[in-house]
């Protein structure tokens, strides 16, 4: 099987920072059909089984009110299950845009199950499970307060160490000093993590730090794994080819 990762920026191009934060901020107003469509040509080329979508934009007026997993879906012709990032208490569901900023999964697999999960703490607080017949994937987004990220690490691992079926947890981890900062977690829940040289993923024009992650359980065989540098959004996509080890 082959899983890819990316976070997408709502689909709005890898802009750089040239004239200072504020630019790089409104970026992500700007509109997303083409950038859309250039990633969709992207993941058609990896031919993935499944894909892990972080800052997916769930029908705001950047994609002209229509849903973008729908969208990639219609070009790649997949099945998807997809949410909003923020608990049904945040405030975030009020601002016209941010209320449908979410994540998504695109898989081809015949469906098993699907739950949803959220962290206790944090704004960005969704955990989509996708169980397929022979793995079990997790997408996660994670606090930028160091913190705050810690106890949804912690949570996380309370949540994959009974799971009956091999693991992936993919996600944007927002670990601003790379894998130390889940040394425990990893040793804990035996998870590997197939990044062995520690490729940075961000920013994209010029990548500098490990943001983005993806996980695997020991049963997992890694047939290959691979950061494309592409610069469609301002984070590098993950992509993980496996194969399930049978007892």
């Amino acid at each position: 099987m082959k899983f890819v990762l990316y976070n997408i920026r709502y689909g709005t191009g890898g802009k750089m920072m040239y004239g200072g934060f504020l630019p790089y901020i409104t970026g992500y107003l700007s509109g997303t059909s083409t950038h859309v469509k250039t990633i969709s040509d992207f993941l058609e080329e990896e031919n993935p089984d499944v894909v892990g979508l972080i800052e997916v934009d769930l029908g705001s007026v950047r994609h002209k009110y229509k849903n973008q997993v729908d969208s990639f879906c219609n070009s790649l012709d997949c099945f998807n299950v997809s949410g909003i990032k923020y608990g049904d208490n945040s405030n975030f569901h009020k601002f016209p845009i941010l209320r449908k900023q979410g994540n998504a999964f695109l898989y081809k697999d015949s469906l098993q199950n699907t739950n949803f999960h959220h962290f206790d703490e944090g704004t960005k607080t969704l955990i989509i499970e996708l169980e397929l017949e022979e793995v079990t994937f997790f997408l996660v987004h994670l606090a930028l307060g160091s913190k705050t990220r810690l106890k949804q690490i912690t949570q996380l691992y309370k949540l994959i160490k009974d799971s009956p079926k091999p693991v992936i947890i993919g996600g944007d981890f927002n670990l601003m000093l790379g894998e130390v900062e889940i040394e425990l977690f990893l040793e804990a829940s035996g998870l590997i993590n197939p990044n062995i040289n520690q490729i940075p993923t961000f920013p994209s024009w010029k990548p500098s730090k490990h943001l983005d992650f993806v996980l695997h359980s020991p049963n997992i065989k890694v047939n290959d794994f691979r950061v494309p540098l592409i610069s469609l959004s301002d984070h590098l996509p993950l992509v993980l080819d496996f194969d399930i080890v049978k007892n």
